[in-house]
Parts: C-alpha cells; structure tokens; sequence
C-alpha cells in the first residue's frame, strides 16, 4: 500500500509542481543539468501515512515519537525547500528533534553515564539525519539506500524495536514507489522536506534500537546499515577540509560523482553504492546471529571500504587543490614522510589484515569447545605474530612496492615475505611456549589468508580502475589491430592513464590461436573479416594500428571499412630519439 501511495502521490505531485514552477533550475554546484520538480517528500510521507493508518498496529504509543519526529523535519525541510536554510540551521533544527526524540528513550536512567549517552544519542541522531540529506546528491541515490537500511533496521532490531517495525516496513515501501519516479533519469527530487523526513525515521529507529539494546554490538550493527550515508558524509567532510574547502558548501565532490568522474555510469555509480549498503546490512545481520564468526567479516567489509574511499580520494575534484590544506600544513613534511616514504597507511592495514587472519585461521580450524580452549593462546600470541609478520613483511620489499604498479610479478615478494613471518612466527612461539596448546595447521592457514589478503588489497586499486576504465562513458571505445607486444603495451597504457581518454574493448588480430580469448584482460573478438562486425556490434569510435608490420593491402582494408563506417583510424609510432 505504501508503495502504490506513493507512486501515485509522486506522479500528482511532479504534476502541480511543473505547473506551479516549483523546480530546482540546474546549479554549479548541483549534479542535474535540467530544471526538475521538488516536493517529492511529499509522496513519501503520504505513502506512510495511509499504510500505517490501514495497518493499524495495536500497539501505537511506541510509533508516535518516530511519527512526530518525520513530521517535525518534514516541517523543516519544506521551510527550507522554499526558503533555504543555512547548513547550521538545518543541523539545529535536527538537534533539537533530536534532543525531543532522547527524551522518550525511558532506557535512559538519570545518571551521569547515562547523561552522556543521551548526548551521543542526540548527536548521532543529527549526524545521521543530515547524512542522508547530503546523500540526495544524485538520481535515486538517498531514496534507494534508505530502502534498504530502512529493511536491515527492520530485521536487525526487530526485537528491540517491536511496533515501529510497521514504520520502517511502510518507509521502505513508500521510497521504492518513489523510486518509480526518482530513478535515473529522475522526473521528480525527493526535496529536503523529503530527505530530512526519510532520516529522521532512519535515525529515530537506529537511536531506539541501540539504546534498548544497550550494548556496543548494537551500536556497531546500527553503524554498518547506515555505511553508505556515514561513509560519504565523512569521506565528503574530511575531503573538503583537505582541499582548504568550506565543509557545509554543497559541490560535486560526493561519492557518487566521483564514481562518475572515475568511469561509471551514473545508474552503476548508484548502484556499486546499493551494494555497499546491502554489504553492510548483511554484514550487521551477521552479528546479530552469531558475533563471534562474523567479526573478522566485519573488519574485512571496513577494510574494503576504506580501500574503496583511498581510491575514490584519488579521483580529482577539486582541480590542482585536492589536498591544498595538507600541503599548506606547517607538519606537512612529517606527514609526507610518514606517508610516502614509511607507508604509514600502508603498515596500519597490514597489522589489521594479519590480526583478522591469524583469528580467521583459528576460526577455521577448531570450533566448538576446541576453539574456546585455543582462544587464550590466540591472544597470548597475537603481539608476536604482528610483531613477527610486520618484520619479515618490511624485510622482504614489500613497501617499496607501488600498489598502481602492483602485478603478478610482485607476488614472489609476498611469498617471500609472508613464508618467512611464518617461520619467525613458529620459531618465537616455540622459544617462548614450547609451542604448547598451538597448532600447526592454524599458521598454515593463516598463511594462505594472509598472502590472499596482502595482494587482494594490493591489487584493488588496479582492479577497481580496470572495472571503471571498461564501464566508461566518457572515454572513446576503441579497438585496437595488432595483439602483440607492442598491442599489448598499447593497451595496458590507455587502461593506466585516464587522461588518454581511451578504453580498449577489442583486440583483431589475424594470428593469434582461436583458443585465445583475452589479452591483458582485452577479449580477441577476431580478425580482418571481421572488422566491420565487430565496429558496429561495440560501438567502436576509433581503430589502432599497433605494429608496422601490419600495412601494405591489410592496412589498406581496415582504412576502407573504417572509412565507410566514419571511424578513425590511427598508428602508433615508437622510436627512441
């Protein structure tokens, strides 16, 4: 019912705006490009309103705060909506919401303790609301992840929340009847009056689940639903304070555009994001069911996104004064070299891949009673393990390495380093404990984890470039004849430098094996005859002649059907001068 309300509402609504002219006209610092409706919110709360009222849930005290708090922001987003607001009066109005909202939490005793937890609940409360109205930055973005937290929330805290899971059931089916509308390319906004309602609820039911539960986990849990609006308010904040730039100024810098500016589609760009937030609400259900297993899951799920933002912070935004503030800073020689020269970063991951391993490696080896009788050598053992595996690791090169570079080739590197922290490591366990209450089987283990983590995030940077570089649309598809040495360069050149402005998507070439399908990750789609096939089944905007052995009459014909077809066609000169 919520989802048919609100689609219909969307539709009405989209309609009396265009004829009263409430639209949001294309801005600098706007990510549209045409005049588009507002007020969407509307829609949304309509949606809730008339599935709660048929609903009818017997127990309606606990929905009234989440109620009045939708509508009080609601309120404050459609003042805003018409006469905007500064970025510090939005976040105090959803304060004081907040401040209301803590005083219904009866959880809360009257206690100093507990007094500071209520002022982090208010906090949080405001955070979290005003992350998702900085998340609407882009078609379907905030509508679609508050779906999916809206659900995680629902299932995660069903026991704490009891009656307000009526209220995360309607909001979600409400946002995804508005996404009928919102999707790329959005007909109407959902609106301030629309986001800061949407986070109110999100925040209202993440604060009420966690402090009835009253625990860390809870809070943790909370945390990784709402990843993807926590995520970009803070990758987006720490950003724009690097760059010398106002953190409360709206621009494109968000997530979102940078996944954009790096290669994707918007609609993919929008949907790598959905599936960060499914990643963390599968990942806090997982908690919820059993901790113990899920926690190292939970550190690797943090690790990749923290690797997803390091390589999103390389995605310029800000043109020649993305990190302007850092290297203004008086400690900025310190901080170049803790980060260039001792990889700083780079050694504070690998403590936390080799800590999560060693767990993961007792976790697959015993269960049970077992496992809780090897827990206390885990622990008794784990600053040794670190300290022994950083050492071989540092050793061995590793950190003289490049992860842009980062191949096959270095992968000697890791065995290397990895083979000998575990010989350091089995040797200074057995002089310190006789290797008494250890396994073997659990440092072969770790082992295998440990080189798959090492070059799995050392690779990541290159991987994720390569998946954006092939989903480009901002980049000529291009085709390039010839698939030896010279092909081969060729294109892992233009799948390296995005300032070439070209994606490899076919190598032709008329000698290579029918069995051979890909080259460097570039599929052999086939030979001569097939050239003007292929140019019209992958949109081929320019050939390249990557040999000077190819000419004479076969250079000939690719010229004539590429001429014929008005595609380009260009030679790679190589000389030494």
């Amino acid at each position: 019912m919520a989802f048919a309300v609100s689609a219909a509402a969307a539709g009405a609504v989209r309609t009396m705006a265009l004829r009263m002219g409430v639209v949001v006209p294309p801005r600098p610092d706007r990510w549209h490009r045409a005049p588009t409706p507002t007020f969407g919110g509307i829609a949304v709360v309509l949606g809730v309103g008339v599935a709660l009222a048929i609903a009818g849930p017997r127990q309606v005290a606990p929905i009234v705060p989440i109620l009045a708090v939708a509508l009080a922001l609601f309120a404050a987003g459609s003042y805003d909506d018409l006469v905007p607001m500064s970025a510090l009066t939005k976040m105090v109005s959803s304060l004081s919401v907040a401040a209301f909202f803590a005083v219904t939490l009866t959880t809360f005793q009257v206690t100093p303790w507990q007094a500071l937890l209520t002022l982090v609940a208010i906090v949080w409360f405001g955070f979290i609301d005003n992350a998702i109205n900085l998340l609407d930055n882009i078609d379907g973005l905030a509508a679609g992840v508050s779906a999916i937290a809206a659900v995680a929330l629902a299932v995660v805290f069903h026991a704490e929340l009891g009656a307000v899971v009526f209220v995360l059931g309607a909001l979600a089916g409400a946002l995804l009847g508005f996404l009928v509308w919102n999707r790329h390319p959005a007909r109407i906004f959902m609106g301030n009056c629309g986001s800061l309602a949407v986070g109110g609820v999100l925040a209202g039911c993440a604060t009420l689940g966690v402090a009835r539960a009253a625990s860390g986990l809870a809070a943790a849990m909370a945390a990784l639903i709402l990843i993807v609006p926590i995520f970009d308010t803070t990758f987006v904040i720490l950003l724009r304070r690097l760059a010398g730039r106002s953190t409360t100024r709206g621009n494109i810098d968000h997530t979102s555009h940078r996944l954009v500016s790096a290669g994707f589609s918007e609609t993919k760009a929008v949907a790598l994001l959905y599936v960060l937030g499914l990643g963390g609400a599968g990942t806090a259900y997982w908690l919820r069911v059993n901790p113990t297993a899920a926690w190292p899951v939970a550190v690797v799920f943090l690790v990749a996104v923290l690797m997803f933002g390091l390589y999103l912070a390389r995605v310029p935004a800000y043109p020649g004064q993305d990190f302007q503030a850092l290297q203004n800073a008086p400690f900025a020689p310190l901080l170049s070299d803790l980060t260039f020269r001792w990889h700083a970063g780079e050694v504070l991951l690998d403590l936390a891949l080799i800590a999560t391993c060693y767990y993961a490696a007792y976790r697959m080896r015993f269960d049970g009673e077992a496992l809780m009788n090897f827990l206390p050598s885990f622990a008794a053992s784990l600053p040794a393990i670190l300290g022994c595996q950083l050492a071989a690791l540092y050793l061995s090169g590793l950190y003289s390495r490049m992860w842009s570079t980062f191949g096959l080739h270095d992968l000697s590197t890791v065995l290397r380093g990895v083979g000998g922290g575990l010989v350091l490591s089995v040797l200074t366990i057995t002089y310190v404990y006789k290797f008494e209450r250890f396994s073997r089987a659990v440092f072969l283990i770790d082992a295998v984890l440990l080189v798959v983590a090492i070059v799995g995030t050392r690779l990541s940077f290159r991987i994720f470039g390569r998946v954006a570089a092939r989903n480009s649309t901002q980049k000529k598809r291009v085709a390039i004849y010839g698939a030896g040495i010279r092909g081969q360069m060729l294109a892992r050149e233009m799948q390296a430098h995005g300032a070439w402005g070209r994606n490899p998507v076919a190598f032709l070439d008329d000698a290579r094996p029918a069995q051979v399908r890909r080259i460097v990750g570039v599929p052999v789609r086939g030979c001569l005859d097939d050239l003007e096939a292929i140019i019209r089944s992958q949109r081929i905007e320019e050939v390249l002649i990557s040999s000077p052995s190819i000419n004479g009459s076969v250079e000939a014909r690719v010229r004539e059907v590429c001429a014929a077809l008005d595609v380009p066609v260009r030679r790679l000169y190589l000389d030494i001068r």
